[in-house]
């Protein structure tokens, strides 16, 4: 029998987090270029020695060129990529803008941001954004001031 490095042995799961971006009821979605398309709430990885809520408002800073202000949280999401799959496990929150006006900073990464009502959400959403959505309920009063 082969010792292969990762046969029959699953990785470690990637810890992420994500944030869905309220303003008046509507939410921001992002569509990425490497998720085939796929529209999401804004967030990535967790760097190491970095706490959730540090990451979740650096990952919006670095996507968006925004500072945000973390709501409540959300859900916990798990996913498993059907191409490599790697498991990452994800920490969502609600948040709001507190300053500046979400612009594509990583064109590599994002094709689109547009804001959406929770009532008329693009297609297809990633199974992350899924479960975080439905979590999430129809965005009113998502973010306690």
């Amino acid at each position: 029998m082969s010792d292969h490095i990762g046969s029959n042995k699953q990785s470690a799961p990637r810890l992420c987090c994500g944030a869905a971006i309220i303003d008046r009821s509507r939410i921001l979605k992002r569509k990425r270029s490497p998720e085939a398309g796929h529209w999401g709430l804004f967030g990535g990885k967790i760097e190491p020695g970095e706490g959730v809520e540090d990451a979740v408002v650096r990952e919006n800073a670095e996507e968006l060129g925004i500072a945000i202000q973390l709501g409540r949280w959300i859900c916990t999401v798990e996913h498993c990529d059907d191409g490599t799959g790697q498991r990452s496990i994800a920490q969502e929150y609600s948040a709001s803008i507190i300053s500046g006006v979400p612009r594509i900073c990583e064109p590599r990464a994002l094709a689109a941001v547009e804001w959406f009502a929770p009532d008329r959400l693009p297609s297809p959403l990633t199974a992350a954004t899924v479960q975080a959505t439905g979590a999430l309920g129809d965005g009113r009063g998502a973010v306690e001031q």
